[in-house]
């Protein structure tokens, strides 16, 4: 298990570029199976999850062309399907949440699927069930036999288009239907589809591809079925989350940084959050200039009452950076209640930051409050463990921003969102060492 040795107390300084988003990447790279011809992938993030399930589809028999670290070319006309009765691909798999979005296009080609239970972060259930519902209202016979390896077994030999109302606006649920409906029989109907950005890239990048789909930015898409795709070339967005982890690592280490190549019409609220924080940005362009803050305050609601910053489907906040906006908020002059509706085990690693020095009240398991410092005590270097990807970036931060020297344990977690972090970080003045 590898760690990080992080001297705090180093400011940051110049220009750094994000990675390709990693939700994206997931559900794009996926998408490679619907079709025999070649699509080649652009900006795609060097990072421990994408790896995985690059390989994953090789072993499956994708033929793989690197063209750079950050491209890819994928022709998926051969593909093994007895690959996925192999003790090899349940290991695989079962190591990759991102793996269950490859149900989808095999169903929609190949007409059945096999899929161990997928693994990921350790932040509470994560059910599946808006995957399967969707892929039932096609027309899919679902079965998860939990005596043979804990298998999802669908057979799908007679997708239809129908109706469906999704339980709940699911990324990587809606992706997942999507790509099973777009070859399809008829007409399918997805309302209270999630609209995120990535989402949205599926859906431009299958359109390239020969699919029909209408209704792109809302939460209800329509999918003509068509008989086959074709191959495309996409590229993907940059990583909203890196984006937001960026903003949050100039505040708290006090640090000048111009965060390039944003796709700044792609972050929806995010910035105007950190600007609730009292933290300054400018836009330039494509690029966010953060500038070196001593203070920054946090903002109230109209009515004097205490700032609440709560996850929502998109365009709402997306959770994935609300641990970054909670350790942010340490050092801010004020307080905040952060809530963390989706996920109830995602606040569990404040317990390190309070051990560090910070004011944080966990009030359950989806709502903290932080009393921010004001920077008048300056959290200390501990020893600590990385739970799960945007913790183990909150407690790097938080590690940054301390006096003395910090561990963390188990960065491999930091490693699966986050590609050649400390390397990039060290380039504008950090000081980590991987150990």
């Amino acid at each position: 298990m590898a760690s990080f040795k992080v001297t705090g107390g180093k400011k940051l300084q110049g220009e750094i570029i994000p990675q390709g988003a990693k939700n994206e990447a997931l559900q794009i790279i996926c998408a490679v199976l619907l079709t025999k011809e070649p699509v080649t992938i652009h900006n795609i993030p060097a990072i421990r999850d994408v790896i995985a399930l690059i390989d994953l589809l090789g072993d499956m028999g994708v033929k793989l062309t690197h063209l750079s670290e950050t491209s890819v070319r994928f022709q998926a006309d051969d593909v093994n399907l007895s690959y996925l009765e192999m003790e090899s691909y349940k290991t695989k798999a079962a190591s990759l949440r991102g793996s269950v979005m490859m149900l989808g296009p095999l169903l929609a080609r190949f007409k059945k699927g096999r899929i161990p239970r997928p693994g990921g972060d350790k932040i509470g259930r994560r059910r599946l069930d808006t995957h399967f519902l969707g892929f039932e209202r096609l027309g899919a016979k679902f079965d998860f036999d939990p005596e043979d390896g804990g298998f999802y077994k669908v057979d799908a030999s007679n997708l239809k288009g129908t109706y469906m109302l999704l339980d709940e606006a699911s990324v990587t649920g809606t992706a997942n239907v999507l790509m099973a409906a777009v070859l399809a029989e008829g007409t399918t109907t997805i309302y209270n589809a999630a609209c995120e950005p990535y989402l949205q890239q599926l859906c431009k990048m299958l359109v390239r591809m020969g699919a029909n789909i209408s209704g792109i930015g809302s939460n209800l898409l329509t999918i003509e079925g068509v008989s086959e795709l074709n191959g495309t070339e996409h590229t993907m967005l940059p990583d909203m989350i890196e984006i937001g982890s960026f903003i949050g690592m100039a505040a708290m280490t006090q640090s000048e940084l111009t965060i390039k190549n944003c796709s700044v019409p792609d972050l929806g609220v995010i910035p105007a959050v950190f600007q609730k924080l009292g933290i300054k940005l400018e836009i330039r362009g494509d690029d966010i200039f953060v500038p070196a803050q001593d203070h920054y305050e946090i903002e109230t609601f109209i009515d004097g009452s205490m700032l609440t910053v709560a996850d929502a489907p998109w365009p709402g906040f997306t959770p994935d950076l609300l641990s970054i906006v909670l350790v942010t908020a340490i050092q801010a002059k004020g307080t905040v209640l952060i809530h963390q509706k989706m996920f109830e085990s995602r606040l569990f690693f404040v317990d390190k930051l309070i051990e560090m020095g910070a004011q944080i009240i966990l009030c359950d398991p989806h709502r903290a409050t932080v009393v921010g410092m004001n920077r008048h005590i300056q959290l200390r270097g501990i020893r600590m463990t990385s739970p799960d990807i945007r913790a183990g970036v909150s407690l790097l931060i938080a590690a940054m921003s301390a006096n003395g020297v910090s561990i963390i344990d188990n960065i491999e977690q930091i490693d699966r969102g986050y590609q050649h972090i400390d390397t990039r970080l060290n380039a504008i003045g950090a000081e980590i060492i991987r150990l």
